[in-house]
């Protein structure tokens, strides 16, 4: 019996390390060959997960960190770091809400400088976003760590503050735009496979069709539901009453420019309805008056699991369609996987034409059998008589750029925009007027946003919105 114990431990034991070891492998390695030309989404999966180290460090300085070291009487260089510029709060708790916050700035701009180092570094050597990423995880860490030691003011609680509310806000403004288009792809995307599936066979597309209805009713119905829920449960003061009529209002107002004409789509309409709703309940659960917001003084669950999958769904669709060649500008240039290599010129016109299309292209169905058809020019390679990869300006900075905006945006969403509230707490920091004003001011944005794209074809019939 001990033998086969010993057997199955061990087997499970090699398991492991074979998993830890293929992990760290696709975490840190360059698993692409020399001779394969970079990409703009060269080095995206491990930017990803240096983005997501960080946010864990963030939370780990956040909610342990800090309250340890405002909680222990020792004095030191490390301990009056951390509290600099937080002796003036009255309580604990808030003196823990400040050193959060800071230790949530020291991450943040850790990350901050890697990515933007990292954007100056493609301008030096194409490869260079999927090269060293050992070397990488360490220089990050060292930030983190050096940071530790540096005072709260006027690095973190003065200069990072402000610079990663305009980060931030930059973010908001974009995520705006992604949601639009993410409604708009959505409904193509789905009529693209209905016409597919109706060419192949007749009467097998109309699926297709009645889930686009479904879910347009269904998103049409938990809006209304979720208005009902917001009047009832927030309905208390005229702040809420202001902004739940206002979601109301411009829901109906994209709801009826959509019908007036053909552009939209009644599911990107109940999409955007939705999202408006979404946001709305995140602006009232952020209002520090506690007649307006019952929840105020305990843990928002609901909200900051809406906010975290938002940003979740943001990140992932940013993450590809800035990937996608009609984004970046990109023509005809190589990708990270091998698609779209440099053609060189023995090869025919017909081949350039096949491996003219590379990236990733949102709810696009054709570009799958495009990247097929042009797979046979792209297999080829680059030949022996090739030379190296020339060091010319990569569109990666692009990626590095957008993550440096994201990390902005993620520090300033875990500590409500840099403002201490007397009436939240640590485990929901996010309450507060700044929170709350940018929240809503944003859902103005993709509502007007979503209403521009249907009456700008209309009022200038002559240009192309396509």
């Amino acid at each position: 019996m001990a033998s086969i114990l010993t057997c199955v431990a061990t087997g499970a034991a090699w398991c492991f390390c074979t998993a830890a070891t293929s992990l760290l492998s696709s975490c840190c390695g360059n698993d692409k060959p020399s001779h394969v030309a970079p990409g703009a989404s060269s080095g995206r999966k491990r930017s990803v997960l240096l983005l997501l180290l960080s946010i864990g460090i963030a939370f780990a300085f956040q909610y342990g960190v800090a309250p340890y070291i405002v909680g222990i009487s020792i004095s030191n260089y490390v301990t009056n770091a951390w509290l600099s510029g937080c002796e003036d709060y009255e309580t604990d708790t808030l003196m823990e809400a400040c050193a959060g916050q800071n230790g949530v700035y020291r991450s943040a701009l850790a990350a901050l400088i890697f990515y933007i180092l990292a954007a100056i570094a493609v301008a030096f050597k194409r490869t260079a976003n999927r090269e060293a990423w050992p070397a990488k995880y360490v220089l990050f860490l060292f930030l983190v760590l050096g940071f530790c030691f540096v005072p709260n003011d006027p690095l973190f609680s003065d200069i990072y503050m402000n610079i990663a509310r305009i980060g931030g806000i930059v973010f908001i403004l974009f995520q705006q735009v992604v949601f639009v288009d993410l409604a708009y792809n959505w409904n193509d995307g789905w009529v693209e496979k209905s016409n597919q599936a109706e060419s192949e066979e007749m009467g097998s597309g109309k699926k297709w069709l009645v889930a686009i209805l479904v879910s347009a009713i269904s998103l049409f119905v938990l809006s209304i539901v979720g208005w009902a829920l917001l009047f009832y449960f927030f309905g208390g003061c005229g702040t809420n009453v202001a902004f739940i009529t206002v979601t109301i209002i411009l829901a109906l107002m994209v709801t009826v420019a959509q019908l007036w004409g053909t552009e939209g789509s009644l599911l990107s309409s109940s999409i955007i309805s939705a999202y408006a709703t979404m946001l709305c309940y995140n602006a009232v659960t952020r209002n520090p008056d506690p007649i307006c917001n019952p929840q105020l003084g305990g843990d928002d669950t609901l909200s900051i699991v809406i906010g975290v999958g938002l940003t979740i769904v943001s990140l992932g669709y940013v993450g590809w369609s800035t990937t996608a060649d009609r984004t970046l500008g990109r023509r005809g240039e190589d990708d990270e996987e091998g698609n779209a290599l440099e053609v060189g010129p023995s090869q025919s016109t017909a081949g350039e034409e096949k491996a003219k299309v590379g990236g990733v292209v949102t709810n696009n169905y054709k570009s799958t059998n495009d990247a097929e058809a042009g797979g046979d020019a792209a297999a080829t390679g680059p030949t022996e008589e090739e030379g190296p990869i020339p060091n010319t300006f990569s569109n990666n900075w692009k990626l590095n750029i957008a993550l440096a905006v994201v990390t902005c945006f993620v520090s300033m969403a875990l500590t409500g925009w840099g403002s201490i509230e007397a009436n939240g707490n640590v485990a929901n920091p996010q309450v507060g007027k700044a929170s709350m004003w940018i929240i809503i001011a944003s859902q103005w944005v993709a509502m007007l946003l979503y209403v521009w794209t249907l009456v700008a074809p209309r009022l200038f019939p002559d240009r192309d919105f396509s």
